[in-house]
Parts: C-alpha cells; sequence; structure tokens
C-alpha cells in the first residue's frame, strides 16, 4: 500500500490489458462509472454535511483530485469508486472542521435543508414527488387538508429516514470523527480499518465512534411513529391551523414542542426557538394571519408529509414536522432561500 491513502483506497494493483477491444473504450467506461458515482457521493456528503450546497461543494473537491493525478495513477486504482468514497470522506472531515465556527456566526437557529422526498433515490434535484398522504391546499394563509391512507413503499420510506430532518439534527450534535464514522459505516458499508485512515483514528477507535453514534440514532429512532400515523398527526395539525382554532391546535402538539425557524439572516425568520405548545401555536396562527396572501401546501419530504410555503408561486419556505407519541414533538421551518434550491428547480 503507497504512503497516499488517496491513491489506494481498495489497493493499487494496475489493470491488466488482455489485448482484446480498444483501450479507448476501456477509458471511455472508466470515466462513466467515476461519473455515475456523483449521486452517491452527494448522498454520502449530505448526510454528513447537512446541506446540498456544502455537499456540492465537497464532492467537486473530490472530483478535483481526481483529474489533478495522472492517467498512470489513476489506472493504479483498482476501485475508483472506494477511491472516491474515501476522499470525499476526507473532504467532508474537512469541512466539518470548520462547521461548527460557521454555526456559532450564523444568525438564528441552524437547521439542515429540507429535501422532496426521494431525492436522491429519483437522481434528481427536482421537488416532484409521489402525492403525499395528505392532500391539502391552502389559501389566504390558511391550511386545508383530508387523509390519504395510501401507504409509502418501503424502499422509499427507507431512503428518507436516511437523510430525514430528525436524524440530521441528531447527526449534527456528533463530533465531526464521530459523524464521519456513522455515516461511512452504518449508511455506506465501508470498512472500519479504512475510515480510521479518514478520520486519523485506529480501527478500534473508529469501532467505538460509529458505536456511539449508532446509540444516538438508535435513540431518536425509538421516539419515531409509523409513516401512517406521521401523516394523521399531520392532518389534525392541518384541521385545526386551518380553523384557527387555538384549542385543538394546542391539543396536537406536544406540551414541550419546540419550534425552530432558519432565515439565515436572508429573509425575516424567527432568531429564537419558541417553546411550549400555547406559544407554539399562538406563533403560527399568528403568522398564517401577517401573510394572508401566502400559500401553504403539503407536500412529500423525507420526513413525511410536510408543507410548502409559497408567495406568488414561488416557494419561500419548508415546515417539517416531528411526531412523537401521537403529537407534534418539532417543528422545522426552513425559509433561507439557499436551503431551497430542491423545491425551486
Amino acid at each position: 500500500m503507497t504512503d497516499d491513502p488517496e491513491r489506494d483506497a481498495h489497493g493499487t494493483d494496475a489493470r491488466e490489458d488482455d489485448g482484446d477491444g480498444d483501450p479507448r473504450d476501456d477509458a471511455r467506461a472508466e470515466l462513466a462509472d467515476v461519473i455515475d458515482e456523483r449521486r452517491r457521493l452527494l448522498a454520502l456528503a449530505y448526510r454528513m454535511l447537512g446541506t446540498t450546497g456544502e455537499a456540492e461543494d465537497a464532492v467537486q473537491e473530490t472530483y478535483v483530485r481526481w483529474y489533478r493525478m495522472s492517467d498512470a495513477e489513476r489506472d493504479a486504482i483498482a476501485n475508483p469508486a472506494g477511491w472516491l468514497t474515501r476522499v470525499a470522506g476526507r473532504v467532508c472531515l474537512d469541512l466539518l472542521g470548520t462547521a461548527r465556527a460557521r454555526r456559532e456566526r450564523y444568525v438564528g437557529p441552524w437547521l439542515p435543508e429540507p429535501l422532496p422526498a426521494g431525492y436522491f433515490a429519483a437522481g434528481s434535484g427536482a421537488a416532484a414527488t409521489s402525492a403525499p398522504a395528505v392532500s391539502a391546499g391552502v389559501a389566504g394563509g390558511s391550511v386545508t387538508a383530508q387523509t390519504d391512507a395510501a401507504p409509502d413503499p418501503l424502499d422509499r420510506v427507507t431512503l428518507d429516514e436516511a437523510v430525514s430532518s430528525a436524524l440530521l439534527v441528531v447527526l449534527e450534535a456528533m463530533t465531526p470523527p464521530e459523524r464521519v464514522s456513522f455515516v461511512l459505516h452504518d449508511v455506506f458499508a465501508v470498512p472500519f480499518p479504512e475510515i480510521a485512515e479518514i478520520v486519523g483514528r485506529s480501527p478500534a477507535a473508529v469501532r467505538q465512534l460509529a458505536t456511539s453514534a449508532r446509540r444516538r440514532v438508535a435513540a431518536e429512532r425509538s421516539r419515531q411513529v409509523s409513516r401512517a400515523e406521521h401523516d394523521a398527526v399531520v392532518a389534525a395539525f392541518a384541521a385545526a391551523t386551518q380553523a384557527g382554532d387555538l384549542a385543538a391546535l394546542t391539543r396536537v402538539l406536544d406540551p414541550d414542542v419546540t419550534l425552530r425557524s432558519d432565515g439565515g439572516g436572508l429573509v425575516s425568520a424567527a432568531r429564537k426557538p419558541v417553546f411550549g405548545a400555547e406559544n407554539v401555536a399562538r406563533f403560527l396562527l399568528g403568522l398564517l394571519a401577517k401573510n394572508p396572501a401566502d400559500r401553504v401546501e403539503p407536500t412529500a419530504t423525507t420526513d413525511g408529509t410536510g408543507f410548502a410555503v409559497l408567495r406568488d408561486g414561488v416557494v419561500i419556505g419548508v415546515v417539517n414536522l416531528n411526531v412523537v407519541a401521537g403529537r407534534v414533538a418539532d417543528l422545522w421551518i426552513v425559509m433561507n432561500p439557499e436551503k431551497l434550491g430542491a423545491w425551486r428547480d
């Protein structure tokens, strides 16, 4: 193995040419394979960094390092996909190292970027998705809803839960090595010895990091409800909001509910969290009353059914809800336009 782990991600045995076929065809096939890895790398980087913008930057840097090598150096890498994964992990680790300082300077609460359901599975940034389990339309700052019992496909649920806001909030509280270890091993099945080279720890230490992260994630998942229950609670939430019924809305909220709004200092948003069922209910109803021209429409997100806020036909916000034990425990409202690109494509 060479001294440079970026040039020996999964072995350095050069490929042998058996003399059959045009070598240019092999080169073109390899290039296609490398480019095809982009979507997977974006999914990996998003889980580590929490926004598609930072994920794009990480993947771009990964490819820069790939093409910076000579043809001979690239040919010596037996598994380009493995190499790209390791380098992307290292780039993300470096970015996470500076992220804490950026979060401290961030105006108001920082939230992960919300994504449409099936965003990475579809291989597109388009926000078009299957019909949500709650069908609703909002005009004049009000919300209407009716339930639809059609369940989501199991594979969609699995993929979406891996990039849900609930999970990303948990990942955000981890140390950079802990987060990288968990995502690489538990989500992308990278062996511990390889992760150890990325984070600069021993394989045993990396295993402990992943185990610690897994406990945190398991604790969060133990609180989660089924997608059907989530969407039923969202339907009740929408109905109470549409009716302007403070008592009904308060009942659907957990007594210790927390509302966080992320405007990033670029648009108007609450700069401090709102705590408690009555405070959150009054805040939401007041927000709708102050913006009667806005439309609030249900949409399928990676957290289940949520809401898109539209002004003049443009999405200006996305609302995700975390349902625990039949009530809304968290509301995440992202208004930062830099985090809404997936909803505007």
